[in-house]
């Protein structure tokens, strides 16, 4: 198979499986997203904090894991409203599937999607992150931004943590993207700049988690692979990969699995990937993994006839 890392687009979003379940329920204060009037003039800010601030602090943003949103401000009403892309059911099932006893496939809780709520907590944002202006749209730039915002929805709908690339060189090859909050913001702010909004001209850096690999090889997906006619060797690897990396009840539990891990991917070099919907296998080079705090300038916008 050829390499297209960008992830596939789907017709609809299907419903979770029930057996998914989120230990934070998903946007429990959304709201649909407000028509705003043509002539409003609606401030857009940049908002990140380190991922889980709302449980461990600044924690995770020493290693710069950082979650990012974006916020408005309609000059009109006064009132202010938050955007942002997360995982359904937390990053662990977006990263590592569930190994099901009565299911020979692994099996994903995936999803990932858009959540729109009245009110920015700007403790949250201002206390370990950033919150900061970054441009001014009119409410006719805002309605479109929204009918886009329903379609990329509803069409990108799985979380995938992992960028792979070949080296850590800036030129490198990227094997497959990831698709996760950050990158959700900057498809917004590229909506936002083609409908006309002109940026201002500050840094913005984001996280990406970065496995390093030689050139990935295509597998299957479910079917090809764990299905009546699938590979029993191949199905019996990818389950055996996954397996240490679940949930853990005690320390003693969690090492032992972390030397399988280390064991398997660093000096063994291998890793599988599920990306849209597909297996892969990754053979693993140095420096294996890296999180990166990297800059991705604002866009710049091609004026058209939505004027502020």
């Amino acid at each position: 198979a050829t390499f297209t890392p960008a992830m596939k687009r789907f017709d609809y979003r299907p419903k979770a499986d029930p057996y998914c379940q989120a230990r934070y329920t998903f946007c429990p204060t959304g709201s649909a997203i407000p028509v705003m009037k043509e002539e409003d003039v609606i401030e857009v800010y940049r908002l990140q904090a380190p991922v889980w601030e709302f449980k461990y602090g600044d924690l995770l943003g020493h290693l710069k894991i950082m979650h990012d949103a974006v916020g408005f401000k309609s000059s009109l009403t006064g009132k202010n409203y938050t955007m942002e892309w997360y995982e359904l059911f937390q990053l662990g099932n977006c990263t590592f599937p569930h190994l099901r006893p009565d299911m020979d496939a692994p099996f994903w809780c995936n999803q990932g999607a858009a959540c729109f709520y009245e009110g920015i907590d700007d403790a949250h944002w201002k206390e370990n992150g950033t919150l900061v202006l970054v441009t001014t749209i009119s409410g006719a730039m805002f309605n479109e931004m929204a009918k886009w915002v329903k379609y990329d929805n509803e069409t990108g709908i799985y979380y995938e943590t992992w960028t792979v690339q070949a080296s850590p060189n800036k030129q490198s090859i990227v094997w497959f993207d990831s698709y996760e909050c950050s990158k959700f913001i900057l498809r917004t702010y590229q909506k936002l700049a083609d409908l006309g909004a002109i940026f201002k001209k500050i840094q913005t850096n984001y996280t990406s988690i970065i496995l390093f690999s030689g050139e990935p090889i295509y597998l299957g997906n479910e079917t090809s692979i764990f299905g009546p006619l699938g590979n029993k060797t191949l199905a019996a690897a990818v389950r055996d990969f996954y397996y240490p990396f679940k949930p853990h009840r005690t320390v003693r539990e969690f090492f032992v699995d972390l030397l399988k891990i280390i064991d398997r991917v660093i000096l063994n070099h291998q890793f599988y990937l599920f990306y849209n919907l597909e297996y892969w296998f990754l053979p693993m080079k140095f420096p294996y993994l890296k999180i990166i705090y990297e800059e991705v300038p604002l866009p710049i916008g091609n004026k058209t006839s939505f004027g502020v």
